[in-house]
């Protein structure tokens, strides 16, 4: 307690010296005026009444010093002003009411003096007990607006006081929004709003609530919640519930994640009749998942079982090799896996395939070990039927005659039987280590190992013949196909390789191949261009074009009338080529069908289209190394022109249905009776392709421009077709040779060939005669075009044609037919007909 200068200080701190005193002389001289002036006004004038009362406000305002001190001049006061007026008891009673009063005064002025302290002490710890509230308070609300979690509080009706940010960001209701709504119509979904009033009711016995549910945000999406709930008092009966919410969506994702990943875990385990288990070391005792109860047939619910349960069940005969694996991994601490079998109770055997980890504690010793067991049985017996069945099988092909070989999926060896073991003179091993080139002829070596390889690689069949090193070190020709084996997935896993021995048939082609070739040599001997007939310059400079370019690989362009001989000129520059020996493959491309077009020249696959009934080469696989004669290229569709112009720039193209690309080495000479020219301007013939077709052009004269060489042919067709015939013509009348050279022959050698045919058949004698009628009315000659052919050509060719078909009446095939008479072949002018849609049903006859 501090004392009355302190009090004081506590009390007035700016309160002076002079003024405490001051005020005790200031009360002390009223009370004396005041006595004086009622004495002055003949009124009663206790001093002592009065100095008392200064004495008290003294005492009360100043404290207990200024008191005293205004105790003291009220005396000397008293006793000296007034001593005269009153005797010495009166004036002792006086001093000892001053004195009593002081000191009750001074009690009284202590009291309160105290009570000040105990009002200014208590003031200041109410007032340090706010400011700490002040401060908690401000620390309360800064966590709640900082927790990471979503915090409410609710009234006891569960409407809502205060939320802070994250209840925000989490749910999507500002505060004020929230403020004043009932909880669970804000956040919980209708489905749970029962399981929520559950809850309540525990609240309202003070219990807390913990549990994880599902709430709703502002948009009305659902997530995952844990919720921590309180009931709290403030006091006067104010009832608050205070709950937290946390987002555990991420959590349980996870969870139900894993729980799928366990429980596909258990039904894989199930379908591959497999189970995990741990074995901990330090007591013997097996952890193991359900599928292992299945596998041992253990009934019991029990998922750990002593490891000595399973070690008995191991089949005597498989038991000391399996301790021995255990006993060394768990010594050494390594992984193993093992297989055995199990033998229960009723005899049977079940075939097990384990596989363990070793799991280490920081000091490097043996804790557990992990692991899988699969029950293998089944794949067990299918191995061993599987096994018989390859005994089998061997057996049969080692006694068939045929040579057959099993290549890995990387070509080396597998198995070769015993066929080809005998042809070969080795031993199945000394096969497997054998090399191919080992195999083969030197000269068949290198290109045996690169198709071979190049099939490998690609997964493709190849075909191939190679001679091969019989056991007597005689070399003989086989016939190869490689084929893959694939599996469901479509990977390679085997390649199969039948052989037929073809020797025989090999040197009978060698054999034909040099009597062919001895053969052509005479034939090139006795004639050099054989049915080309004629010693006109025109024809000369045709034949002089053919052997230079002959023998030479360019692409030819033949171009001129139909019925000139152009396959002829085609024929005669491959004969005189380095290709000689290959083959010529023609096709007239005007006479197959649009849709068939691409099929006849590349080929089709099986299936390709409606009919393909099986894979066909086409002609460029035909005419591999020789020489294709594309007739009339000028008719091919727009879509096979451009394979065509593929196969020139690139020597690749792909079979109809096909997705192989094929490569050939082919001379392609090509021949048209139309004007490619035209044809490019009016958007039918492709300028690229003319160009790569017109490396060396020969036009062919038409028969009108080589006048002097129609005797010489009518002589050697007269000749050809009276010996075909069996006659005898010894003569050519005078008059039809005059006739044919005054004749136009407006289907040139192929007209005149028709006619001098028909005139042998018809002819009597011995002298060969042509009747006029049969040719056609002389037209005028036609000049040489040179460039492009007018538009009017195709008049004139329609006009010639309508005429043939009126004198036939619409006939085009047959002796008597417009093809015969024009001397074109019913194929050509059928593609005429319809390029120059003409109507041949108009001339018809009734």
């Amino acid at each position: 307690m501090a004392d009355s200068a302190t009090t004081e200080d506590l009390r007035r701190p700016t309160a002076s010296f002079a003024r405490s005193y001051g005020l005790a002389l200031a009360s002390v001289a009223g009370a004396l005026l005041l006595d004086i002036l009622f004495h002055h006004f003949n009124l009663p004038h206790p001093f002592a009444a009065f100095a008392l009362s200064a004495i008290a406000i003294t005492f009360w305002f100043v404290g207990t010093k200024p008191g005293i001190v205004a105790v003291l001049l009220s005396c000397l006061i008293r006793s000296f002003i007034f001593e005269g007026e009153t005797s010495g008891l009166s004036r002792a009673l006086y001093q000892l009411v001053f004195l009593t009063f002081a000191i009750l005064m001074i009690w009284i002025t202590r009291r309160k003096e105290a009570l000040e302290v105990a009002i200014v002490g208590r003031t200041a710890e109410l007032t340090a007990a706010n400011e700490d509230l002040r401060g908690r308070k401000e620390q309360l609300d800064g966590l709640f607006e900082l927790s990471p979690d979503a915090v409410i509080l609710t009234d006891e009706d569960f409407h809502v006081l205060r939320v802070n940010k994250e209840f925000t960001r989490m749910f999507g209701y500002t505060a004020e929004e929230s403020a004043g709504q009932w909880l669970p119509d804000l956040i919980v979904p209708e489905e749970l709003r029962a399981e929520a009033h559950n809850y309540r009711a525990l609240l309202t016995t003070g219990r807390r609530v913990e549990l994880e549910s599902i709430r709703r945000r502002k948009g009305g999406v659902s997530f995952d919640v844990s919720i921590v709930a309180k009931r709290i008092s403030l006091g006067l009966d104010q009832v608050t519930y205070y709950l937290i919410y946390r987002d555990i969506s991420e959590r349980r994702k996870a969870e139900r994640k894993l729980e799928r990943s366990e429980a596909n875990l258990l039904e894989s385990q199930r379908l591959v009749h497999m189970c995990s288990w741990a074995y901990d070391a330090s007591s013997g005792m097996v952890t193991f998942s359900p599928e292992m109860k299945r596998i041992y047939d253990i009934e019991s619910d029990q998922g750990i079982w002593a490891a000595d349960f399973f070690v008995e069940r191991i089949h005597p005969d498989d038991l000391p090799a399996i301790e021995e694996i255990f006993r060394k991994a768990r010594l050494d601490k390594t992984d193993y896996d093992a297989s055995y079998r199990v033998v229960f109770p009723d005899g049977s055997i079940k075939h097990i395939y384990s596989v363990a980890h070793p799991v280490l504690n920081e000091s490097g010793e043996l804790v557990e070990f992990i692991g899988t067991s699969m029950d293998v049985t089944e794949r067990k017996q299918a191995e061993e039927k599987i096994r018989g069945q390859e005994v089998e099988l061997r057996q049969i092909l080692d006694a068939a005659p045929q040579h057959l070989s099993v290549l890995r999926s990387d070509g080396s060896h597998l198995y070769i039987n015993q066929s080809s073991l005998d042809f070969l003179g080795l031993t199945l091993e000394e096969w497997q280590k054998r090399d191919v080139r080992e195999l083969v002829h030197p000269d068949d070596a290198e290109r045996v190992v690169r198709e071979r390889k190049q099939a490998l690689s690609s997964g493709s069949s190849l075909e191939i013949e190679a001679r091969f090193l019989r056991y007597d070190r005689e070399y003989r020709w086989l016939f190869l196909c490689y084929k893959p084996l694939r599996d469901q997935l479509g990977r390679i896993t085997r390649w199969v390789v039948p052989a037929i021995d073809i020797d025989d048939r090999k040197r009978s082609e060698e054999r034909l191949h040099h009597e062919n070739v001895a053969l052509r040599e005479e034939i090139v001997k006795a004639s050099m261009f054989e049915e080309i007939v004629g010693a006109s310059p025109a024809l000369q400079t045709v034949l002089s074009s053919i052997v230079k370019v002959a023998r030479t690989n360019s692409t030819v362009l033949i171009t001129g009338e139909t019925g000139t001989g152009k396959e002829l000129i085609a024929r005669a520059i491959h004969r005189h080529s380095q290709r000689s020996g290959q083959a010529f493959i023609s096709v007239n491309c005007a006479s197959i069908p649009t849709s068939l077009i691409a099929s006849e020249l590349f080929g089709h696959e099986k299936g390709a289209f409606t009919g393909a009934v099986q894979r066909r080469q086409g002609r460029f696989e035909l005419a591999h190394s020789g020489t294709i004669f594309l007739d009339e290229v000028g008719d091919l569709p727009a879509e096979t022109q451009i394979t065509l112009l593929r196969v020139l720039q690139e020597r690749q193209f792909e079979r109809v249905g096909g997705n192989r690309i094929l490569t050939t080495d082919v001379r392609v000479i090509a021949a048209t009776n139309r004007d490619l020219s035209g044809a490019i301007a009016a958007g039918t013939f492709r300028s690229d392709l003319f160009y790569r077709l017109n490396v060396f052009p020969i036009e062919v004269p038409p028969l009108r421009r080589r006048k002097e060489d129609i005797p010489m042919l009518v002589e050697y067709f007269v000749q050809r077709y009276a010996e075909k015939a069996g006659k005898q013509i010894r003569r050519i009348d005078a008059d039809t040779l005059e006739l044919c050279t005054s004749y136009s022959w407006p289907g040139n050698i192929r007209e005149l060939q028709n006619i001098i045919e028909r005139s042998v058949i018809l002819s009597s004698g011995d002298t060969f005669r042509i009747e006029k009628y049969w040719l056609a009315t002389p037209e005028p000659v036609r000049k040489d075009i040179l460039g492009p052919l007018p538009d009017t050509l195709q008049n004139q060719e329609r006009g010639i044609i309508e005429a043939a078909l009126a004198e036939c009446k619409g006939k085009v095939a047959g002796p008597r037919g417009a093809a015969a008479k024009l001397g074109i072949p019913r194929s050509t002018l059928d593609s005429k007909i319809s390029q120059l849609k003409i109507k041949k049903d108009k001339f018809s006859s009734d």
